[in-house]
């Protein structure tokens, strides 16, 4: 058996395909029904939802445990249907391994999940909400979720690997049983074998029958983008040489920033299911504790990898798209000290057109300074429609009323921390138009944004000042070299310029203030220049 494809090492030589990835999660984790469901358990109804959005919420989703019953019939026709096609499927073919069906993984999916809600909905249903048993129970509930959870990823394989990781990324969403839990799957995924691999190819190319009976029985949720963007990314991922080519892309087009380090791509040894290259190995990303032992600076490992994302996805719009810890890595280097970012696994990159890229620079500077005009526009133009401010929320993983005040402007706090994972749950199926609305680009960039800012929120380095200085440069960057190129004046290219020139410029100029205001040197400044100002009277 091969190794599987996600090591907390560069691996030097891999003879498996990496198991296939899909865009789901991004939607639903972003500010997800179902994160919202476990981090909420039984509590009292009719809490007011985190969003605060000016459009009316549908009545319907007022609560996750409102209509149970129609949710309840709806779970048993579905796994009704499952299990008659298993039967009738595994009877004619009495010598194969029933594992090797996707209609069983769905059916052990379907029977975990339902073991989950009903262990939700008794344990908790009797104890009085607000008690410290109330709390104890609750967190008991989440850890035999979260393990039945792994047990499920770990049986199924596949996706349900990647479902898995990505859970496990998102500490500033998912209680911490789930992460806890979830995060072994970034480096101890299970081993595949070769037929075990392409059975997971032919399952996922046939899943569209699937969904569409699961359409059936679920109307109020759209799937099918789902498909169209397995079918496109499927193949992709599964071949190495792209891959490669997608690396050694990176480690050029990144070549500026030296602490960046891409693993070297061996060609003469290398073919479309077989990939040599360097082996690097380091610390998880999201490892605080070995960042310490080993005297790395927490805070400039953070900045750094959002430099580099904010460059990839404002700059240059070819983005890596699975940066979970298990594929970020962190080391110091024993002969300069500098502290290197690896990263691994690059099969999955999204390539963003150059309307949609600049389109998402200016609702991204909008968001920034709060112009909430400016957010509307640009989140209309990305396909948001109505749900803007929903989007918006996505997007930051902020309350509306944070966006409103602007999002640099302080950070998360405790009870807002607590109100997105309680209260998530409400909007799921706004969710779900808005991701089946937007153009498909966007998918793959709230799955990376999750991971990111689950990273940043273990490192306790979310929302930083540095981090929107940075995204502002190179949105500044990105929108000015677009209005140069569409310009056919001389004197018009020289205006862009200067005023690009004068906002990097006011941009700088702030970072050092901050600095100024956070170091030794600048408190004893405005010491200083405190006393000089009461001196005078």
């Amino acid at each position: 058996m091969a190794s599987g494809p996600d090591l907390p090492s560069a691996g030097c030589t891999l003879t498996n395909p990496p198991q296939p990835t899909y865009c789901v999660w991004p939607a639903w984790t972003s500010a997800s029904g179902i994160a919202g469901l476990l981090a909420r358990g039984n509590e009292p109804r009719g809490r007011g939802p985190i969003l605060r959005s000016p459009y009316k919420k549908s009545k319907s989703n007022t609560d996750p445990l409102q209509g149970s019953s129609v949710m309840a019939r709806r779970v048993l026709k579905l796994t009704s249907l499952v299990a008659a096609a298993s039967g009738i499927y595994l009877y004619g073919n009495k010598f194969l391994d029933p594992n090797d069906f996707g209609v069983v993984r769905v059916g052990r999916a379907i029977a975990t999940t339902a073991i989950i809600s009903y262990d939700y909905l008794t344990s908790l249903r009797s104890v009085p909400y607000g008690s410290e048993e109330y709390d104890f129970l609750k967190s008991q509930v989440h850890l035999r979720s979260a393990e039945r959870l792994r047990e499920l990823c770990c049986a199924n394989r596949g996706t349900f690997i990647k479902v898995g990781q990505h859970l496990g990324a998102l500490d500033y969403l998912l209680p911490e049983e789930y992460t806890r839990t979830l995060k072994v799957l970034h480096s101890q995924a299970p081993q595949s074998s070769r037929q075990e691999i392409e059975q997971v190819i032919r399952e996922d190319l046939g899943k569209e029958v699937l969904l569409l009976v699961v359409k059936q029985i679920f109307p109020d949720f759209e799937f099918m983008w789902l498909v169209e963007e397995a079918k496109k990314n499927l193949p992709l991922e599964l071949d190495f040489l792209n891959e490669g080519r997608n690396a050694e892309k990176v480690a050029h087009m990144l070549k500026n920033f030296d602490f960046l380090k891409v693993p070297r791509i061996y060609w003469e040894l290398s073919s479309r299911r077989v990939l040599l290259m360097e082996f690097m190995e380091g610390g998880q990303v999201n490892d605080r504790a070995y960042m310490e032992r080993n005297g790395i600076n927490v805070n400039e490992i953070s900045r750094n990898l959002g430099k580099l994302y904010s460059e990839m996805i404002f700059v240059n719009g070819f983005v890596h798209c699975d940066p979970h810890p298990g594929n970020v890595l962190v080391k110091k280097c024993p002969t300069s000290g500098k502290a290197h970012i690896i990263l691994l696994d690059h099969g999955l990159y999204q390539v963003l057109s150059e309307s949609f890229r600049v389109d998402y620079c200016r609702l991204w500077q909008a968001l920034i300074k709060a112009d909430m005009k400016r957010v509307q526009k640009y989140s209309r133009r990305l396909g948001a429609g109505d749900l803007y401010p929903l989007f918006a929320c996505m997007l930051t993983a902020r309350s509306w009323e944070s966006v409103n005040r602007g999002i640099d402007r302080s950070p998360v706090s405790a009870s807002e921390d607590v109100e997105i994972r309680s209260n998530a749950a409400a909007y799921l199926p706004q969710i779900t138009q808005l991701l089946n609305n937007v153009p498909r680009q966007m998918l793959l960039l709230l799955k990376t944004n999750d991971l990111l800012r689950g990273i940043e929120s273990a490192l306790h380095t979310r929302a930083s000042a540095s981090s929107f200085l940075n995204m502002s440069r190179c949105c500044i960057r990105a929108v000015a070299t677009y209005q140069r190129s569409k310009s056919h004046s001389l004197y018009r290219r020289a205006q862009i310029s200067l005023t690009e020139s004068l906002s990097l410029w006011q941009i700088n100029l702030y970072e050092l203030f901050l600095w100024l205001k956070g170091s030794q040197l600048g408190k004893l400044l405005i010491t200083v220049l405190s006393r000089m100002r009461h001196s005078t009277y």
